[in-house]
């Protein structure tokens, strides 16, 4: 069966070719009227754009990157909040009729070779996840021209707009209320420093249990549970009268956890625990874990939301999202 022209399509509303190339390609110049007329054609004679012809009038793909730059066996690996960004962003940019290019970017070689195929201008835009100081593609895609959204604040000045949460005030949150509640000697477990979230968290804790008059205690996780477990391990060794801890993420303060019952320590008798995140299976520790949450899918859905605005010349305003504090038995 022969394709359905625009022609045809044109000649079935009984308007112009021109008015029907515009509102195809999503152009607000037509009135409502004609609008409908055209799209009424389209229905009936099941009319389907030339991706390819209309990319050149357009100067647009329909095309957008989601970029997660992180090293082999990194965070990707191991954290449920990849998922939920990944299905939130897509969820969102596929509502607005863009096709999404998931690439993970786990060595030096992917990450130019996303470089590259962003500067031919395959995408019309970028959505980064980039999850450490050092990495350069931040730095590299801002050099491209194509509109690029950072989901958390670079590391790195690549002057690249962002999406993220208010990880200080949340960590104070968390870290306030250990101290509120009458721990005296309230450590902290961080993520790591070469991560502007795991920065932010710490300064804050060192900053609210500094104002109470208290020493700031710590020991250096990477986000994972297995070093929740050994940092808890630790400050139980260095810091034995420890009676509180706040880990900068959830899947660490599980870890947390698992050494604190090992020790024979009671939680929240002799230990409270607070984490950050609110991730699902913090409602099924034991007990249930005191977090922090992170309003991760609105976080996802508002940089695929800045990105969609930038590609149509909006403003490149970064967004930052309040946090609360989930109080639970843990603490």
């Amino acid at each position: 069966m022969k394709r359905p022209t625009l022609e045809a399509v044109a000649a079935r509303a009984g308007v112009s070719k021109s008015s029907v190339s515009r509102v195809v390609n999503g152009q607000s110049t037509v009135t409502p009227e004609i609008r409908e007329l055209v799209l009424a054609a389209v229905r009936e004679l099941g009319y389907l754009p030339n991706p390819a012809a209309r990319s050149l009038v357009t100067r647009r793909t329909d095309a957008i990157a989601l970029i997660v730059s992180d090293p082999p066996g990194g965070l990707v690996s191991d954290d449920p909040m990849f998922s939920a960004v990944v299905r939130a962003a897509s969820r969102t940019l596929e509502a607005a009729g863009k096709q999404v290019v998931l690439t993970l970017a786990s060595s030096d070689e992917a990450r130019e070779r996303a470089g590259r195929y962003v500067a031919a201008g395959h995408v019309d835009g970028v959505l980064l996840v980039s999850m450490h100081g050092a990495d350069p593609l931040p730095a590299m895609l801002a050099r491209t021209g194509v509109p690029v959204v950072s989901h958390g604040r670079p590391a790195l000045a690549a002057g690249l707009p962002y999406v993220d949460h208010d990880h200080t005030g949340g960590a104070a949150l968390a870290v306030r209320h250990l101290i509120d509640s009458g721990r005296r000697r309230v450590a902290t477990i961080t993520g790591p420093l070469d991560m502007t979230a795991a920065r932010d968290r710490l300064a804050a804790y060192r900053d609210t249990v500094r104002e109470a008059g208290r020493r700031p205690i710590a020991a250096i996780g990477d986000f994972t549970r297995v070093s929740g477990a050994q940092a808890m391990r630790e400050l139980l060794a260095d810091e034995p009268d420890v009676d509180a801890v706040f880990a900068a993420n959830d899947l660490m303060a599980i870890g947390a956890l698992r050494a604190l019952r090992e020790a024979g320590r009671r939680v929240p008798g002799d230990v409270a625990v607070a984490g950050y995140d609110d991730i699902e299976a913090a409602l099924y520790t034991d007990p249930p874990l005191t977090t922090v949450r992170s309003p991760m899918d609105e976080q996802a859905e508002a940089g695929a939301r800045l990105l969609l605005g930038l590609v149509d010349g909006g403003p490149a305003e970064p967004v930052v999202l309040p946090t609360s504090l989930i109080v639970r038995e843990s603490a």
